[in-house]
């Protein structure tokens, strides 16, 4: 069976399913709101990750993140830690050590909106990466890409709080 979101492979003679795309809807204790999609046309593949979110301070940058739980209950905190599978310290989304989840830092424009459109080689949508029933979280504060020189950035990349956070689901 073939749902919307995914795609057959064929080329081994085998069908398998492959999810290719999914969506966060975020929003938080703080005004900042906004969607982000995954998109993953080869199995193993780079994702694009693409979105809008708004509320955000002008001009600035705000560091976002893969959380290993996709559970609100507590609100953004309780997404607990990176999505860190391979037990690497925090580094930049091109730093051969990084968290899986570590996405780097979005530009917002003079109002406060950030679009924006990249790939990632570490995530996925399918596999032992998979970052579905996971939460993205954008932080009320600059990611310093591990490069802070202290135990917090080498965990956390000294980003503060969390703004804004969603369960990433099937599109």
């Amino acid at each position: 069976m073939t749902l919307d979101n995914t795609k057959n492979s064929s080329a081994t003679g085998q069908q398998s399913e492959q999810v290719v795309k999914a969506v966060a809807f975020l929003s938080g204790n703080s005004p900042v709101t906004g969607t982000v999609t995954f998109s993953q046309s080869i199995k193993n593949g780079p994702v694009t990750v693409s979105g809008t979110l708004n509320g955000l301070d002008p001009l600035s940058k705000r560091g976002s993140h893969i959380h290993q739980s996709g559970d609100l209950s507590g609100g953004c905190v309780s997404t607990g830690p990176h999505f860190n599978p391979t037990g690497k310290n925090h580094g930049s989304p091109n730093s051969e050590e990084r968290h899986v989840g570590d996405l780097g830092n979005i530009d917002t424009d003079e109002k406060g909106t950030a679009n924006f459109v990249f790939e990632d080689s570490k995530i996925s949508l399918n596999g032992a990466f998979s970052i579905l029933g996971r939460a993205v979280v954008v932080h009320a504060g600059v990611d310093d890409l591990g490069k802070g020189g202290n135990s917090e950035s080498l965990k956390t990349g000294n980003a503060g709080g969390r703004a804004a956070c969603g369960v990433i689901g099937l599109a």
